[in-house]
């Protein structure tokens, strides 16, 4: 089953997002997909990490999203993917689009019977029209693959202010 719970930032997306994966049964993974470029972000980061179970195994599988997903279905594990938007940011840095190795991948997550993948990613439609070239491929390439996101998840969810919002 894939769960997809959408918002912006601070909206509270990631901690519910936590809260579904924990209530599934199994053995889980987390994938962390946000790289600390600051101090003020290192510290976002470790503070997810102290409000999380230490006994789940954290990997921050990078451009390598597909294949890691791939190995925790093979081992049967839940997976947490927080957060997207880091994922398709560092695909457009390097210049390859991914998705299609991304959407195969979550495809085994389909099944009903088999482990959950709950996905945490940015909603982009919500604010102004970017300013520069860069952030519109990147809103562009992140609206796009939240559609397909959604189109593929049982349960898709906004998160604004901490409230859930359910959509799908």
């Amino acid at each position: 089953m894939i769960r997809l719970v959408l918002g912006g930032e601070k909206s509270g997306k990631s901690d519910m997002a936590y809260g579904l994966f924990r209530d599934a049964p199994g053995p889980g993974l987390i994938l962390a997909m946000g790289l600390a470029r600051d101090m003020a972000f290192r510290r976002q980061i470790l503070d997810h990490r102290l409000r999380r179970d230490p006994a789940i195994p954290v990997v921050e599988p990078g451009l390598e999203l597909a294949a890691a997903l791939e190995g925790a279905l093979r081992e049967g594990r839940n997976v947490l993917v927080d957060s997207l938007d880091f994922w398709v940011f560092a695909c457009l840095e390097v210049g390859r689009d991914r998705t299609g190795e991304l959407l195969q991948a979550l495809a085994g997550f389909e099944a009903p019977a088999g482990p959950e993948c709950v996905l945490v990613s940015c909603e982009v439609g919500l604010g102004p029209v970017a300013s520069t070239s860069l952030v519109r491929r990147f809103a562009r390439a992140q609206g796009a693959l939240n559609q397909a996101l959604a189109g593929m998840a049982s349960s898709v969810k906004l998160a604004v202010a901490g409230l859930s919002v359910t959509l799908k």
